[in-house]
Order: structure tokens, then sequence, then C-alpha cells
């Protein structure tokens, strides 16, 4: 939808003013959530909607119990995850791994240390009745790697949950954008 422009004297109404801001494309913020002190999991609830069809989930600030890393649980679903990552560590070697439906959770979202949490995370389509999909870099052990991958069933979405694996984490905040159409 094209911006609307407006000329010397003219009255401007809420309704024009709110579609240029829709209209301006980019991220919308949705929602942002703290995280509490030393737990497993985190779920974010009213996340997802018709209003977008990707997101941007974020987490920052806070620190784990020890290097850790997240799953990325969608609903109550905790079958049919297919992922992958590829990466390198700090000394050069490169390292990469595959899930098969082998999760209960899209494994490899982010990950945690003593230094802080670190998460951004791009969804495709959890709202609608398609696959949901994701990917993002995240960065444990001394590593940097990118992950990708899928929820192979076509239910709709409007929460989702961070599952720490092998530790806890303490504060920090989850924040969650929608990609304007």
């Amino acid at each position: 939808m094209p911006l609307t422009t407006y000329t010397a004297g003219e009255v401007l109404t809420a309704a024009s003013l709110n579609s240029n801001l829709t209209a301006a494309g980019g991220l919308q913020f949705i929602k942002s959530q703290t995280i509490g002190t030393g737990v497993a999991s985190v779920t974010v609830t009213g996340a997802f909607s018709a209003n977008y069809d990707n997101y941007l989930i974020t987490a920052s600030g806070g620190v784990a119990s020890t290097d850790l890393v997240f799953g990325l649980k969608f609903g109550a679903t905790t079958t049919n995850y297919y992922s992958g990552i590829s990466g390198v560590t700090w000394t050069g070697t490169a390292s990469s791994n595959g899930r098969n439906n082998t999760e209960t959770h899209l494994l490899y979202a982010g990950s945690g240390s003593s230094n802080g949490l670190q998460m951004s995370y791009m969804v495709q389509n959890p709202f609608l009745t398609k696959y949901t999909f994701g990917s993002g870099p995240f960065i444990p052990y001394n590593a940097m790697y990118s992950q990708a991958g899928s929820v192979q069933t076509t239910t709709s979405y409007t929460d989702f949950t961070i599952n720490v694996v092998g530790g806890t984490i303490t504060g920090g905040t989850i924040s969650v954008y929608g990609y304007a159409k």
C-alpha cells in the first residue's frame, strides 16, 4: 500500500496516519516478556496472529547457569520438528548437524552463557495453517552457527516456548516483532 501524502492545511485523520504507519513496512513491535529466575522454559502467549505472516523473536540480557542452547517449541506440538545447523568454531573447525524429528522443539534457536542470552530468530507462517519455518544464528561454546528448521504440521500457533537445554536462565527479555505485510 502506498503512503498517503499530505498538503499544507489538510486535516489529518487518525485512520490515515495509522494507515501510513502500517504501510511504512519494517518490523512492528508486538510484545516483550521478562524472563524469570532460574527457569528451564519460558512460554510467550499471544505472540502470533493474522496480522503478520513473518516474525522476529529476540532474547537478550540475563544470564545462563552454564553454556547452553535454546529449543523453540510452537504451541503444544512436540513432534515433526526438523532442523540442521552448520558453523565454525573459534579455532576454524567446521561443524554440522541434522535433526530429523528427533526433538520436541527446533533445537539451536539461540544460546546463553554467563555473559548473556542471545537469540535472533526469524519465523515464517506460525499462525497460518501451513508448515512453520525458522532460521537464525546462535553463538554457543566458542563457536558461530546458523540453524534452519521446520515444524511439519499445519497447525495455527499463537504462542511459543523457549526450552533451555542443559541448564537454566535468569533475567533478560524476550521480544516479538512482526514484519509488516
